[in-house]
């Protein structure tokens, strides 16, 4: 299965049938009792890292709702949802006439997923209230992540909630919500979630029916940085080899550097390599960011700028790139090529 085309890495469990959430047990608990007083917000934004349980989280906040729909008669625990139940099954199907869940959409034309969430899709949104407005019953969109909403979309979006339907619950998903409109911000409950801890990462992996092997346990949960995508990157796309061969280039110990760092763009631009793409981008800024912080605490200032352009710079070529969708080798290229300086 295609993580492009499905959103889900190899290895994963899409988060609308995942029965388990590690580490965010107060996270739920606030859900829980929000929602069983009656005084819940009607828009929640969920923010935390990519991979931490955002999605999870929010369907099975939706699941709990849809199935006590008298928030005075719900638990005040949210349980596993249960994958037998109608409200699961529907969910499961995408055939729930009171949750739409607002992506990336696939363009019909080439089958890839779109680099934003558009207007199209946010219209949907309304066309869902306007179908269910009799129902009376909890009508719910999970917005996944409102980060890659365009900006006519992001408008769109905001006059929803600024008028929000009787009845209706937003649940906003966010990797980086400083890039939200402020208005957006203004109106929603924030909730955060925690990276999650190294005992918890064991047990979501677990979960996965996966266990680090001994020798890697400590680099896996390290690199993956409390996040289970990551974890999932490295393990079942060949993380591990990637970061080894970019330090190997980078640090100049590699024999033939120029060859090595085609062989690498090679793998990072080869058919189907959106996520470990991703997983490179997201190592590369974390490892400028940090030589950056290095360099500072060393007082090397002069280090510490040309880091800190150089982070600049790679995030807006990456930018650039996926906007225009640019030759991705050249671009890993030229990237590689400016850190060797």
């Amino acid at each position: 299965m295609s993580d492009e085309v499905f959103g889900v890495l190899e290895g994963a469990i899409a988060p609308v049938v995942n029965t388990r959430l590690f580490g965010h047990a107060a996270a739920e608990q606030f859900l829980a009792q929000g929602y069983q007083s009656g005084k819940g917000h009607h828009a929640l934004l969920i923010e935390g890292p990519e991979g931490v349980g955002k999605a999870t989280l929010a369907f099975r906040f939706a699941n709990h709702v849809l199935s006590h729909p008298d928030p005075a008669l719900a638990p005040a625990a949210i349980g596993d949802p249960d994958p037998a139940s109608m409200v699961s099954r529907q969910l499961a199907s995408g055939a729930s006439h009171n949750l739409l869940h607002l992506t990336r959409p696939t363009d019909d034309k080439s089958g890839k997923v779109k680099s934003a969430i558009t207007v199209d899709e946010v219209r949907r949104a309304g066309h869902f209230f306007a179908q269910t407005s009799g129902t009376g019953n909890w009508r719910i969109v999970i917005i996944d992540p409102a980060d890659d909403l365009n900006r006519n979309a992001a408008n769109a979006i905001l006059k929803i909630l600024e008028e929000p339907p009787k009845r209706a619950l937003f649940l906003v998903l966010s990797h980086a919500p400083g890039r939200l409109l402020p208005t957006i911000r203004s109106r929603c409950l924030p909730l955060r979630l925690q990276p999650l801890a190294d005992g918890e990462m064991l047990q979501a992996l677990g979960h996965l029916g996966l266990t680090p092997r001994a020798d890697q346990a400590d680099s896996i949960l390290a690199l993956s940085k409390g996040s289970v995508s990551q974890a999932l990157k490295i393990i079942n796309y060949g993380g591990l080899d990637i970061i080894a061969a970019f330090e190997r280039i980078v640090s100049g110990e590699a024999v033939g550097s120029r060859k090595a760092m085609h062989v690498l763009a090679d793998v990072l631009s080869a058919k189907d390599s959106d996520a470990v793409f991703g997983f490179f981008c997201d190592h590369l800024g974390s490892y400028l960011t940090d030589r950056a912080r290095e360099a500072a605490l060393a007082h090397d200032i002069v280090g510490a700028e040309r880091l800190a352009r150089l982070s600049a710079l790679t995030t807006e070529r990456l930018t650039v790139s996926a906007a225009y969708n640019l030759d991705r080798k050249q671009t890993v290229l030229d990237l590689l090529g400016e850190i060797r300086g």
